[in-house]
């Protein structure tokens, strides 16, 4: 089976769970989208959905088995990354057959938590905020390698 990768990574996230497919299918990868059976398509995720970029590949692919991969900054919850693969599935046209998904939180920009901490400043009564900046730092330490096993078993799963 000939596989082809494509994703958009801002931070490195997203690259990391790529690169990892791309080391396990080593001897299966394809230049070619035209050649592959098999389409990984990642993103990292803007506003609780994919990149424009990765919404408009998705919108030209045709007749192949896609999994589809990301990270987001906001997350730790399954309910959370299912809502953002279910948002990036609709620009999936019917011809294609979606095979799998995985999607696990991410490290975001050190300039996100110092707008968090000018927010807090500013409004020290909203408790939200405390819980965004929390929420920051334990997404610093993603993805890690419990990240990466999950996304290798699943891929195992597949037999592919």
């Amino acid at each position: 089976m000939k596989m082809f990768i494509k994703y958009d990574s801002l931070t490195g996230n997203t690259k990391m769970l790529a690169e990892a497919i791309k080391n396990k299918y080593k001897n299966n990868l394809t230049e070619s989208l035209e050649e592959a059976d098999l389409v990984f398509i990642g993103s990292c995720t803007n506003r609780g959905n994919c990149t424009d970029n990765i919404k408009k590949f998705l919108q030209t692919i045709n007749n192949k088995k896609i999994f589809l991969f990301g990270t987001c900054g906001f997350g730790g919850d399954q309910n959370y990354y299912d809502a953002i693969f279910n948002r990036t599935k609709q620009f999936v046209n019917s011809s294609n057959i979606i095979i799998g998904h995985f999607y696990c939180q991410g490290k975001m920009p050190m300039a996100t938590r110092d707008k968090y901490i000018n927010m807090i400043h500013q409004n020290p009564e909203d408790k939200n905020l405390l819980v965004s900046l929390e929420n920051f730092d334990k997404a610093l330490e993603h993805p890690n390698s419990n990240d990466i096993e999950k996304l290798m078993e699943i891929l195992t799963n597949l037999n592919l």
